[in-house]
């Protein structure tokens, strides 16, 4: 079977996955537990610093663009 990553957590007694997934019983599994990283103040000062300009490029007064300005579609894109 290929390595697949999938995201879960644990309720206190059982771990669940966050998104379904087809596995067959007695299928080996391996759990990484990730514990919250020490806080670097440094880093959390970027990501305010990151927010703050992502809010000013994307703000509530964005303009809506028509579809009509697409000049090569996406095959790929599902949304619509």
């Amino acid at each position: 079977m290929k390595l697949v990553t999938l995201r879960a957590h644990f309720d206190g007694e059982q771990i669940h996955l966050d998104e379904p997934f087809d596995l067959e019983p007695g299928t080996p599994l391996t759990v990484t537990v990730h514990s919250d990283p020490p806080t670097d103040p440094e880093r959390e000062d970027w990501l305010r610093l990151a927010g703050q300009c992502f809010e000013a490029a994307y703000g509530d007064d964005e303009p809506e663009y028509p579809l009509s300005l697409i000049k090569e579609p996406n095959p790929q894109y599902e949304g619509g």
